[in-house]
């Protein structure tokens, strides 16, 4: 059964940095696209970056040139370095295939700036 498992989300201040971690089991994980998405209080989920079994990236306006995403192949784990943190970047932070598995989604882990 596929499984996902997001860690590594915290406090931090404005200006900060954090990194996620998300590992795959279940599956086959090198052959997929991966993607970081989060979900505000009151907002839907969308999308932050994803990362191509080529290691193409990409990013929406709001995170680029702050988040970094990259994978670990032999480890099933997908990153997202976070780096010059906003309050506009909390949110629970989730992990998914592209297409997403709808019916797979982890526990997310919690991120919240404080300004």
């Amino acid at each position: 059964q596929v499984q996902l498992e997001e860690t590594g989300g915290g406090l931090v201040q404005a200006g900060g940095s954090l990194k996620l971690s998300c590992t795959l089991s279940g599956s086959v994980f090198s052959v997929f696209n991966m993607g970081w998405y989060r979900q505000a209080p009151g907002k839907q989920r969308e999308l932050v970056a994803s990362i191509t079994p080529q290691y193409d990236t990409n990013y929406p306006d709001s995170v680029r040139a702050r988040f970094t995403i990259f994978r670990d192949n032999h480890k099933n784990t997908v990153y997202l370095q976070m780096n010059s943190l906003k309050p506009e970047d909390t949110a629970v932070y989730y992990c998914n295939r592209i297409p997403i598995w709808p019916n797979y989604w982890g526990q997310g882990t919690q991120v919240t700036v404080s300004s």
